[in-house]
């Protein structure tokens, strides 16, 4: 059943989805707009794994036409967030942890070395950033509030593709965060350690906003294993045959 028809209890969301389309102040284009709130919706799972799609509902829900909505999908689908089925509709990608598995090869080197660039490169405003996001991530961790530490590692990825100073790294560490992203709200209720998590976020935030690279180098390191420990245990959760 259709994503987009089922559940009533996600009206809110798309009740200001089209209010969120149109803000005047945002130089924003409907197609990217549109990719906008479809990626935040893949992303945190309201819109499930697994669904089907249609261009003209999703087109209803935004208030927009389809033009820019085929636009946004497509966009998506080179992320592999989606797969788009001629004269079907639009699937919702499943969760893979195979996929993600690889991702993490290849952020581990990636993220080092944004981490050390960042390090090395941010500005003060950034630093000051990075300090207040290592105190508000323990302070989720004490409150044991795991939707706010996502939002807060969400935040800490923005700082850090953007102290980093490299746009290549930065693009290509925006095109892996969809699908972590997805991946991660699929199974933080699960798999999840909090405190332990939230630990090296916030050791990692401060190393960077200090501008010691070894230490941030080292902290990315402990991140990655973790992530991968997270990606494992989630193995538990699918049972055997499931990657």
């Amino acid at each position: 059943m259709n994503v987009l028809r089922k559940n009533e209890q996600r009206s809110e969301v798309s009740k200001n989805a089209s209010q969120n389309l149109d803000k005047s102040s945002t130089p924003a284009t409907l197609p990217e707009l549109a990719y906008a709130q479809l990626e935040e919706w893949i992303c945190t799972v309201q819109l499930e794994p697994g669904e089907v799609l249609s261009e003209i509902d999703i087109a209803n829900r935004l208030n927009i036409g389809r033009t820019p909505v085929r636009e946004a999908l497509q966009k998506l689908a080179s992320e592999g967030l989606v797969v788009i089925l001629p004269r079907r509709g639009v699937l919702v990608s499943e969760i893979n942890v195979g996929r993600q598995l690889e991702l993490i090869e290849v952020r581990r080197v990636l993220e080092k070395f944004m981490v050390e660039s960042a390090a090395s490169r941010a500005g003060q405003a950034e630093r000051d950033q990075l300090f207040a996001l290592a105190d508000e991530i323990e302070k989720a961790e004490r409150d044991n509030n795991a939707e706010q530490f996502l939002d807060l590692e969400q935040q800490f990825n923005k700082v850090l593709t953007e102290a980093c100073r490299n746009r290549f790294a930065s693009k290509t560490m925006t095109l892996l965060n969809g699908q972590s992203r997805q991946f991660w709200n699929f199974y933080y209720k699960d798999v999840l350690d909090l405190k332990k998590c939230a630990a090296i976020y916030a050791e990692l935030s401060r190393f960077i906003a200090r501008g010691n690279t070894q230490e941030a180098s080292r902290m990315s390191d402990v991140l990655i294993d973790y992530i991968d420990e997270f990606t494992h245990a989630t193995l538990k959760q699918r049972g055997p045959g499931s990657y």
